[in-house]
């Protein structure tokens, strides 16, 4: 397995550039950074069959999130709004991530 860079983190807001879902935007739930791989809320969604257990008593068809590949998503600018590409720039000496469009800091300083 190769660890894949991601441009994204959980709880970025994104949109899926690709698939039966494009266009569509939601919300960061996990990154998979060793799988290349994010789970997008409300996108690309799929139907398990379930026995009763402890956690579904009644059992049935639950409907949950797959997993998709990072190449499929895009980060959208809290400030802009706008689909875009991610920047690496430096501030106080740490990595921080912009946005190519225009130009603010994506990732909060704490």
């Amino acid at each position: 397995m190769s660890l894949v860079k991601l441009n994204v983190k959980k709880g970025d807001t994104v949109v899926v550039l690709s698939g039966k879902d494009k266009g569509k935007e939601g919300k960061v739930i996990a990154a998979m950074p060793k799988k290349g791989k994010v789970v997008v809320e409300g996108v690309n969604k799929a139907k398990r069959h379930t026995k009763p257990n402890q956690k579904a008593p009644q059992g049935g068809i639950l409907v949950k999130e797959m997993p998709m590949h990072v190449c499929k998503v895009q980060l959208v600018c809290p400030a802009c709004k706008k689909a875009t590409r991610v920047a690496h720039k430096k501030v106080n000496g740490k990595s921080v991530r912009a946005c190519k469009k225009c130009g603010e800091v994506i990732d909060q300083t704490k």
